[in-house]
């Protein structure tokens, strides 16, 4: 049995030990503000170490900062105290852009940062896996052309969006590769964007590049875990094509329904809602829809119950805790 196998057969086997995406809340347990988190490796491994010490997870999840790679790309960020940052310019307005967009080297911007951070949390957190995260092909096009010139163009322009594509595939497959170097036990590849598509058109403009860089990087000691918390259920024969090990889904659609379309040899997480239930509501409320979708889902023994996206920087920690009770005491039951 291979590192990998083992690695996903005892995440089946221990189902109470959750992957939420969990890492801005950290700010809280160190006493900083989301800016400095976004621009230091040493606070970002340390908040990771803190969020292991009190949480009972199976594996440490670094932030999911989707600006910081468009970042490299050339795309403006504003930065804020207390939330994620924004990427506020897009570079990529026609084809001759498209064209001239150039493929940044690894360490630009912030980049060096995020590898350096896994590098200092293998060393603070050794007694679960580690993996880092990055942005998604075509979410990334969708920061370096802006939202609305994306969707336009996968019906009038497709050119320039596949051509922006494949450049964010080319500089993915290289920065997770410092990733691995660095010692992450995996990445999460976070591709909301992709939620938004028809389902061919998901297929063609983000599962073909997303498989790309998974070919490319993973092997039978590197985990892929494919993110996407848009409406997947008509996307999911496709995104059953990406060769991914876990799936993890949002909170916009019905786990169950998905659990019965993707393979059963498959690990599948989500997908209670981090800001209406877990940052919005009352521990008593987390506990009650923690524990409705734990018993409408575990039967199925690749369930693994997650957060469905990342959860907000100032969430309090009175609910995350209770996020990780009420899964401890169902499954204590």
């Amino acid at each position: 049995m291979t590192n990998k196998a083992k690695t996903l057969n005892y995440l089946m086997k221990n189902r109470h030990l959750t992957m939420p995406i969990l890492s801005f809340p950290s700010i809280q347990l160190t006493g900083i503000t989301v800016k400095e988190l976004v621009h230091s490796s040493e606070l970002q491994a340390q908040g990771m170490k803190e969020i292991a010490k009190r949480c009972p997870t199976s594996v440490a999840v670094n932030m999911m900062d989707l600006s910081v790679e468009a970042e490299a790309f050339g795309a403006h960020v504003k930065f804020r105290e207390d939330e994620p940052p924004a990427v506020i310019s897009h570079p990529v307005k026609t084809l001759l852009d498209a064209k001239n967009l150039k493929v940044p080297k690894f360490g630009t911007k912030r980049t060096k940062i995020y590898v350096e951070a896994i590098k200092k949390a293998k060393k603070l957190i050794p007694d679960r896996l580690v993996f880092a995260g990055v942005i998604g092909p075509f979410s990334l096009a969708g920061n370096l052309m802006g939202m609305t010139d994306l969707m336009l163009n996968c019906h009038i322009e497709p050119e320039i969006v596949n051509l922006t594509v494949k450049k964010a595939t080319q500089y993915l497959i290289e920065y997770v590769k410092e990733f691995k170097k660095s010692g992450a036990d995996g990445i999460v590849i976070a591709e909301p964007v992709a939620g938004l598509l028809s389902p061919i058109f998901s297929y063609d403009f983000s599962a073909v590049y997303v498989n790309e860089i998974i070919a490319a990087v993973c092997d039978e000691d590197f985990i892929c875990v494919y993110h996407n918390c848009g409406n997947t259920i008509p996307q999911a024969h496709y995104i059953k094509k990406i060769n991914a090990d876990i799936y993890h889904f949002g909170n916009v659609i019905n786990l169950k329904e998905i659990l019965e379309i993707m393979p059963e040899d498959k690990i599948i997480m989500g997908n209670i809602d981090p800001a209406a239930i877990i940052r919005n509501g009352t521990p008593e409320l987390i506990t009650k829809k923690v524990t409705a979708l734990l018993k409408e889902c575990s039967s199925h023994p690749n369930f693994i119950i997650s957060s469905g996206c990342d959860i907000p920087p100032d969430t309090s920690w009175e609910n995350i805790d209770a996020y990780f009770k009420a899964i401890t005491d169902y499954f204590n039951k």
